[in-house]
């Protein structure tokens, strides 16, 4: 009791070591970025983790566990705890978080009696459920956070991309990442509507992988299949050629093969008019004096997926509307969070309850 006592004390002084000390995450489905309050981004790692099931633990984490993706031997198994933006695997998900903060945040590793008091402050996808957006709070909680508050990811994400979401004009933005495809209207403190896709990067793999099976006959890993989206894909009629290794379906040797720009275009085109069809919708459903604004504002897409060359002006002509790429595509959701903590007052109001 004493000592509860003298720690309170200690709290209220305000020495150094018993500050608060406001943490953010973006738990992405393909990346987890941790950032804090007047230092901004200090990790940005695959959401990844090997499991070495001879020893039942976790070997691999982040950007090792990511490189060893499709080589591994058949005890260690590439594990995602993060599916479509919510946690699939709680238990694999507190470790990661737990040795990302190790080599991040901890100013003073293994002594529990001066760690600072530490805010946890996240985003979650819009469809998550109660249960999913509880996952995240009890996972931040078991890594050593005081307190949690959550987030819609869309607002974050659009402060992060240079909107006022406080402000009662709306804006249309298109959050085209691994997990999700999130389309929203934000504004007036909100999100005024709001539909998500799961046809996304991570979905994406898969139909390039599909692809190039049946039109070349090889079988690609998952981390090729996601190099040639990143590399070649482009919607500027530019033709790049890749030499591509995989497996043969006739003998099972390995079988180069060149793939085109082209051939990916080809591939993912239903997925990317399936996301312009989303937006349509989104705007078709909104009311008259949203759709006014938001025609006028135009569309601002961010999100991985957004730095594919061209992509602005493809989904201008099938849209005829403006559509510009936010500039920090990869840190918007992480930057928008620390902008909305900014002002106390504000974030109140869009913290989930």
């Amino acid at each position: 009791i004493i000592m509860f006592n003298i720690t309170n004390f200690l709290k209220k002084i305000k020495l150094p070591f018993f500050a608060n000390f406001e943490i953010y995450f973006d738990l992405g489905t393909s990346i987890t970025k941790i950032a804090i309050k007047d230092k901004g981004v200090i990790l940005r790692e695959p959401t990844f983790l090997g499991y070495n099931s001879r020893i039942k633990d976790y070997s691999f984490i982040g950007n090792e566990a990511k490189t060893i993706l499709g080589k591994t031997p058949d005890f260690i198994k590439v594990v995602r705890p993060i599916v479509s933006g919510v946690i699939s695997d709680f238990d694999a998900e507190v470790f990661l978080l737990q040795k990302f903060l190790e080599r991040s945040v901890y100013l003073y590793s293994g002594n529990k009696m001066i760690k600072p008091m530490m805010i946890g402050i996240a985003t979650v996808p819009t469809i998550a459920t109660e249960i999913e957006q509880k996952a995240v709070k009890e996972a931040l909680l078991k890594i050593g956070m005081s307190q949690v508050f959550l987030v819609e990811k869309p607002l974050a994400t659009a402060a992060g991309s240079g909107i006022n979401v406080f402000s009662h004009e709306p804006t249309l933005i298109a959050d085209l990442g691994g997990g999700l495809i999130e389309l929203s209207i934000v504004g007036s403190s909100g999100i005024l509507s709001q539909k998500t896709l799961k046809n996304a990067g991570d979905q994406m793999n898969k139909v390039i992988f599909n692809y190039v099976y049946l039109k070349y006959g090889i079988i690609l890993g998952e981390a090729t299949c996601e190099n040639l989206k990143i590399d070649i894909l482009n919607f500027k009629n530019t033709e790049k050629v890749v030499v591509t290794r995989g497996k043969s379906l006739e003998n099972g040797l390995p079988k180069s093969v060149k793939i085109k720009s082209s051939d990916i275009n080809e591939a993912l085109r239903t997925n990317f008019n399936q996301i312009i069809d989303g937006i349509k919708e989104l705007i078709e459903s909104s009311p008259p004096e949203v759709v006014d604004e938001v025609m006028q504002k135009g569309v601002i897409l961010t999100g991985g997926l957004s730095r594919i060359e061209g992509i602005d002006k493809f989904f201008e002509d099938e849209l005829k509307v403006s559509v510009s790429c936010s500039d920090k595509y990869e840190y918007a959701t992480i930057n928008g969070l620390m902008k909305l903590t900014a002002n106390e007052e504000a974030f109140s109001k869009i913290i989930i309850s």
